[in-house]
């Protein structure tokens, strides 16, 4: 029988001090279950002085993660330490070292997973990143074993959360974005540059993996049309409510023949859908599958212990397969990259939806006219409108419900109407996600 397999942690921060308390706390039945010890031996971080809460061996944490990755007696590292540079050089020796890895790291993966990926696949080892998506959602392995003999035609969901976070504090307590998001930072909910968050970038680097992973193709980070929540305002959550939607930051993902569509940005749910009810730090992900049909995965998105259970059930799945001489049973994406295909993004412009608008105007006779007539000569038909009259004689605001329209022409129109000499600042766009299968 195989020795205890032996990891290295680089990166102590807070999914690796959850790590460290989820290793220790259940040790046993770790043991029992992988069908092997797993002993955490060593754990690299610029920081070896701060108090994270946990009792280490003296000797265990160290500044250098040369200590981890030089060490020939260390089976697996575990990478916590985040970012593109030093952590990829990292993944990749310890790959070219033989050793198995496990990451959260996603905007590693968005942006070099073929160069890591296929290093895993000539070594023979493996590579466990459940973390990087979902937290503790286990959907990454659904979609790689569970679900490998499906044909899934669209995923979609709240896969940030910080963002759904904000929009939930927004809509539950009517606070507007910037209140909200200095809260979320007091409280250590949003980072002190909540950038990659807010603006979209991380909901980008999921959906990416995500896309590999349900539809068999490489697809671009750059591909993914992609837009944060800064603009949205509690009038447009109050005004979702009043259309009977709720204001949601989505990630979308649908299969075109040949092609595939990839946006990230906020939208109007219907009330009635599940996903409005995903409120907080939860995230949930829906597949359209051919076999299965319509599927949700819920769970908690983030956090120091949500992620570290990822983390901690990649060891344990690394682990079996060590003791049973299977290292690579499973390629990282569930096929070989050789089968992996290239797809065609579908441009933003060639995509169609319905759309809300909300626009500011001054109130004096022929505007309505113009803007419907701009909106008419782009074939884009108005569903419903709203005018709120100004309390104090300022512009009106008024608010537009569109039938089923192309991007394109819906873009094209909106710029006319903001060059127009009554309107008040940018028109906000919000997709209305009507066609959801619940």
């Amino acid at each position: 029988m195989q020795r205890a397999v032996r990891v290295g942690l680089i990166g102590f921060g807070t999914i690796g001090t959850g790590v460290v308390k989820l290793l220790k706390q259940n040790r046993q039945q770790i043991a029992d279950r992988a069908g092997v010890p797993i002993d955490l031996v060593r754990i690299a971080d610029i920081d070896t002085v701060r108090d994270r809460g946990v009792k280490l061996a003296p000797g265990t944490l160290v500044g250098d993660a040369r200590a981890i990755l030089d060490d020939p007696d260390i089976d697996v590292v575990i990478e916590l330490m985040g970012g593109t540079g030093l952590a990829k050089k990292f993944v990749l020796d310890a790959i070219a070292a033989n050793k198995d890895v496990v990451t959260a790291n996603k905007a590693l993966l968005a942006h070099h997973g073929a160069e890591i990926f296929g290093a895993v696949e000539r070594a023979g080892v493996e590579i466990g990143f459940e973390a990087s998506v979902g937290g503790g959602i286990p959907i990454i392995r659904t979609l790689r074993e569970s679900l490998g003999g499906d044909r899934h035609d669209a995923l979609y969901g709240i896969v940030n959360g910080t963002t759904n976070y904000i929009l939930s504090r927004m809509s539950g307590e009517g606070l507007d974005f910037d209140t909200v998001l200095k809260q979320a930072q007091a409280d250590g909910l949003a980072e002190a540059d909540p950038s990659f968050d807010v603006d979209g970038i991380d909901a980008a680097h999921k959906l990416t993996l995500l896309i590999q992973l349900a539809f068999g193709c490489r697809f671009e980070l750059g591909d993914v049309a992609t837009e944060g929540i800064r603009r949205v305002a509690p009038e447009d959550i109050a005004y979702a409510r009043e259309f009977g939607f709720v204001l949601k930051h989505l990630a979308v993902a649908v299969r075109h023949k040949d092609r595939i569509e990839a946006r990230v940005h906020p939208a109007m749910v219907p009330r009635s859908h599940p996903l409005a009810d995903i409120n907080g730090s939860l995230n949930a992900v829906v597949l359209e599958s051919q076999a299965l049909s319509t599927n949700m995965y819920v769970g908690r998105g983030a956090g120091m212990m949500p992620t570290a259970t990822a983390v901690v059930g990649d060891l344990m799945e690394i682990a079996r397969n060590r003791v049973h001489g299977c290292r690579g049973r499973v390629a990282p994406l569930g096929y070989p990259l050789a089968r992996q295909t290239k797809a065609r993004a579908l441009p933003p412009a060639a995509g169609e939806g319905t759309y809300y608008l909300r626009l500011r105007v001054v109130d004096r006779p022929g505007v309505m006219a113009k803007i419907s007539g701009l909106l008419g000569r782009a074939k884009i038909s108005i569903a419903s409108m709203i005018q709120r009259e100004p309390s104090s004689g300022g512009p009106v605001t008024m608010v537009f419900q569109t039938h089923r329209a192309s991007d394109k022409a819906l873009r094209r129109a909106v710029g006319s109407i903001d060059k127009l000499d009554a309107v008040r600042g940018k028109c906000v766009v919000i997709r209305t996600e009507e066609s959801l299968s619940a």
